[in-house]
Parts: C-alpha cells; structure tokens; sequence
C-alpha cells in the first residue's frame, strides 16, 4: 500500500527539496519537528531545522555566516505552494552541525536544542548514510541529556510522565515563552510511549538507577542535585531568547509580524503592529516586550 502523508509532511518534503535544490551539498540534514509534526495540519508555522558543514559554504555571504557563527540558530521565514494545500509557512531554523552537537551535551548553557530533539522527529533529507547515522545519533543524545536533567529536577521519586512534564515545564520556562503552561502535558501526551518507555532505558546507559516500583515510579536518585545550575541555565536562556529576537529583526523578513501571529495563535489574544513598529522593530521591541509581560502574554 502506498505511505498516506499528513498535509504537513507533505508540505515538509516540499520545503526540504526547495532547501536542498538551494543550498545542495551544504546541506547536511534536513529535521521536522515542533506542533505541525504531531498535528499534521499545516494552518500554522512548520518547523524545520537545516544543519550544515561551513558557516560561509551554506549562507554564501559572509554577513549571515558571521551571525550563525555569533549566535545560531539564523531563522528564515520560507513559503511552498503544495498542491491541494493553501500556500504553506515555514521557520527554517540554520546552525551548523558542530553547534548543532555541542548543544545536545548535558553541560551545554542553551537547553533549546536538547529539549527540542529528546522529542519525535522526522529526518526529511540526508546528504548521505553517514549523516543520516550521524543524525540518529545525536538525537539519542538529545534524549540521553533531557533524561537527566528531569532526573535532576525531578522529584526523588515519580512516574516518567511526572518526570518529562516537570521537566518541560522548566525548559518552556528558560525561554521567552507564549504557550500556555499546558504545553509539558501537551508534549508528553503526543508520545508517551515514546518518553516513558525510553526514560529508564536512558537512565541505566547513564548508570542511574532504572527499576520502577510495583506503583510504577522510577528514583534515579539525583533530585536537587541541580538546581543553582538550573537557575543559571533559565536566566541565560531568557537572555539568549532577547538576543536572538534582536537578530531576527535584521535576519528574519517579517519577523514583527510572525511574533505577533505567534502570540496570538497560542494565547487568542492579538497583538497590533504600527506601520513604525514594522520598520523598526528594534527600537519597538522593549516596549512591546514590556507590554507582552505585564499583561502576561510572555513569560
């Protein structure tokens, strides 16, 4: 029988072939992940992560290379026309594979790539079997890394789904956020065999203890073993989120209005742009900030 592809999946191979007819051989891997991998619908933003080798050989120009060297990942906004679909969006988020890797490790500062790549993905293009392998490998990482840092902030004892929702929330929460905080439940939800049953598998490769209890609970025994480094982590990662909205504005076409559709997509509550605020949205982004979290859109 022939494989029946969801609208986003479809309209993911598209973007990915566009992407690598573009870029060719630059690119490494091409990722899918984020909502519209686990809804399927492509109403949203689809989220694709581009991974290369050459910061110049990928972006051509030396300016982008540079501030993907500075501060990855560089976000483009990309448009398909799929058939049968309304055009589709997508944020196409580009780092190397260098950065790409050394932000998998557990002493890693970002936690943004960790938390997003523990989760289920779809490897859309690979220049070849060892990238491909190399993929599968660093996404074990991803998964091994999360594993513990929910067994550090965990509780000392809990089941998986205690331990990976806990664990979302904190992530979710080192970053300048608009979900609503039932994300974590969301995110498990969309796979929770995929974490549970994975969980203790982690953990005893880690050499942490692994057997559950007759009530289903795991103690890996390293709860509050990390959270002064954790209150770091979280105070940077807002830090770095500021940042790169910063650089978005000079990098990112569109970016002031893909934030404000954000916002509102995930809290239904709208956020209006001045024609001023367009054009300059560095200038405009403290105030909308401030405004965002004193009405408790951004957190």
């Amino acid at each position: 029988m022939p494989q029946v592809r969801s609208p986003a999946m479809r309209a993911a191979l598209v973007l990915a072939a566009q992407l690598q007819a573009r870029h060719g051989d630059a690119v490494a891997a091409i990722l899918f992940y984020g909502s519209a991998r686990r809804t399927g619908e492509t109403d949203g933003l689809l989220d694709l992560y581009v991974l290369y080798d050459g910061h110049r050989r990928f972006h051509g120009n030396w300016l982008p290379a540079l501030l993907t060297a500075a501060l990855p990942p560089t976000v483009l906004l990309c448009k398909a026309e799929v058939e049968g679909l309304r055009p589709v969006r997508a944020k196409i988020a580009v780092l190397s594979r260098r950065q790409f890797a050394r932000r998998l490790r557990a002493k890693a500062w970002d936690t943004t790539v960790w938390a997003r790549f523990c989760q289920p993905v779809t490897l859309l293009h690979a220049r070849g079997e060892a990238e491909a392998t190399w993929v599968a490998r660093s996404c074990a990482r991803a998964f091994a890394t999360a594993a513990l840092w929910a067994a550090r902030l965990g509780p000392p004892a809990a089941t998986p789904a205690v331990f990976w929702q806990g664990l979302f929330a904190r992530t979710y929460g080192a970053e300048l956020r608009t979900e609503q905080g039932s994300r974590a439940v969301t995110i498990h939800g969309a796979a929770p065999d995929w974490f549970d049953a994975g969980l203790p598998l982690a953990l005893a490769a880690q050499g942490l203890r692994s057997d559950a209890d007759a009530a289903g609970r795991l103690a890996p025994g390293l709860s509050g073993r990390a959270q002064g480094g954790w209150r770091w982590r979280q105070g940077l990662g807002k830090l770095l989120n500021v940042t790169r909205l910063v650089k978005a504005a000079f990098t990112f076409e569109g970016g002031a209005d893909y934030l404000a559709w954000k916002i509102e997509r995930h809290t239904g509550q709208p956020l209006p742009l001045t024609p001023w605020q367009r054009r300059h949205p560095v200038m405009a982004a403290p105030l909308l900030l401030w405004r965002l979290r004193r009405q408790g859109l951004v957190r």
